[in-house]
């Protein structure tokens, strides 16, 4: 499971079992268990529990709750990737007649649909789902909390809905779209809507006293896309590395990036979190992670990734409260990214470069600004400032002289090099803007004209 290259050094073992101990004793939960993943292989798991001899390994189920949302934003995004929807289609134009019909897609997947919270009626987390037997009964007859797509407000019946639109497009049960697309693919065998053995029981933890009160485990019917699945860290290792680079059978890199990327406004005071499609996205100690944490009666769950270092991090505890399971996650990663970050690749030279390419690197101007475009080992560029802040992206080559951008201010906008009638470069035109070889040169094809007279002293 673990391969010499990637062992994490005892020290570094130790201080990870040191946090779990810690949060399973403080945070009172029968029993804890964590795994620490890079580039996709189990480097560490750990667990701690009340019961002597009978510590959880990889392979023992816990509930996730939440978790399962990204699972469920995964299958959607899958039906955009083929065509079949896209994310600024409104819900009626695949749903119709569920009275929230004018939310779209995207709103859905980052809760921006202005939807309610939770359920009308009982507690839908720890009631039948036989008292929720249509969308109705989930919606209720005033759905709506917010203006649509105006603020970030979580939706537990928002995913709901986006299972139902997997049912309608897909022909199958949401049940049946998860195991066929995800889980088959990827592998994860341990994970499931049903718990199977072994499998953790749930627990809620008395707050006055060191006493336990069984949780009850509802099938959750309807509300199932929103927090129905069962899983190890085992698996939830394994999710999370796909969630960091993709895998074809799935989703393209680029989606997954897409689904990291934030696609809500931030709360008033809070501006280190926010939530991209189907995942939440955080800053910690000067890291971005992205990822899910969960939460039913009986059990709690937390995941992470750290793109830049390769970590992924899971938590899981079978008990109602008492882990901040997601602090927990967290920690993990920050505790093997300090002790030990990761080692960057060695530099190796491109194995061929076309000149054409080539003469487009170093200083470009725009107006009086410089950057520098630079050639990157993926056949692409990037585009930033020669030293210090400003705007800086890379760019992925289109196969047609032209590239896209890929993150920054320039994501998504196309750069092409403009050539003479005798083929040598004239400027680059990145979304209208110039970028020239002199800082307004007087034979530079600048928008406006340059002044004849060109640059100048001031007449003493």
């Amino acid at each position: 499971m673990t391969t010499p290259s990637k062992e994490l050094l005892p020290t570094t073992r130790r201080a990870l079992l040191h946090r779990i101990a810690v949060a399973q004793s403080e945070g009172r939960a029968p029993s804890l268990v964590a795994a620490v993943a890079r580039d996709g292989e189990l480097v560490w798991t750990g667990s701690r529990t009340s019961v002597d001899g009978h510590g959880p390994d990889e392979h023992v189920q816990y509930r996730i709750g939440s978790i399962t949302k990204t699972f469920t934003a995964v299958l959607v995004m899958r039906l955009r990737d083929e065509g079949l929807i896209d994310l600024g289609d409104p819900l009626e134009k695949h749903l119709p007649g569920t009275g929230a019909g004018e939310v779209t897609v995207a709103e859905l997947l980052a809760h921006t649909g202005g939807l309610a919270a939770e359920t009308p009626g009982e507690w839908w987390e720890r009631s039948s789902a036989a008292l929720r037997p249509a969308l109705d009964d989930v919606l209720g007859e005033q759905p709506f909390r917010h203006p649509v797509g105006r603020r970030h407000h979580y939706s537990n019946p928002g995913y709901t809905l986006l299972g139902a639109l997997v049912e309608k497009v897909r022909g199958v049960s949401w049940e049946e779209a998860l195991r066929q697309e995800i889980l088959e693919p990827l592998g994860l065998t341990r994970t499931s809507a049903e718990p199977r053995m072994p499998h953790a029981g749930g627990w809620a933890v008395h707050p006055y006293a060191d006493v336990l009160l069984p949780e009850p485990s509802e099938d959750l019917g309807l509300m199932a896309p929103a927090g129905q699945l069962w899983s190890t860290t085992r698996d939830l290792a394994v999710f999370a590395g796909f969630l960091t680079t993709g895998d074809d059978r799935v989703l393209s890199a680029e989606t997954v990036r897409e689904m990291r990327t934030p696609a809500a406004p931030t709360l008033p005071g809070d501006w280190e979190t926010s939530y991209g499609l189907g995942m939440q996205v955080a800053r910690r100690d000067g890291r971005v992670l992205a990822g899910h944490t969960g939460s039913l009666p009986g059990f709690v769950a937390g995941l992470w990734l750290d793109e830049e270092e390769g970590l992924a991090s899971v938590a899981l505890a079978n008990a109602t409260s008492g882990v901040a399971i997601g602090t927990l996650a967290a920690d993990l990663l920050k505790i093997v990214a300090d002790a030990e970050p990761r080692m960057p690749e060695p530099w190796r030279p491109l194995p061929e470069v076309d000149a054409t390419l080539l003469e487009l690197t170093g200083p470009w101007y725009w107006g009086t600004q410089i950057a520098a475009l630079r050639l990157a080992a993926d056949g692409g560029v990037e585009l930033g400032p020669v030293a210090g802040a400003g705007r800086r992206s890379r760019f992925r080559a289109n196969g047609d002289g032209t590239w896209t951008g890929l993150d920054g201010y320039y994501m998504g906008e196309i750069l092409r090099a403009v050539r003479r009638p005798d083929g040598s470069v004239s400027h680059l035109d990145l979304g209208s803007f110039v970028y020239t070889r002199e800082p307004y040169g007087k034979d530079e094809p600048v928008p406006g004209g340059v002044d004849p007279e060109g640059w100048r002293g001031v007449p003493q």
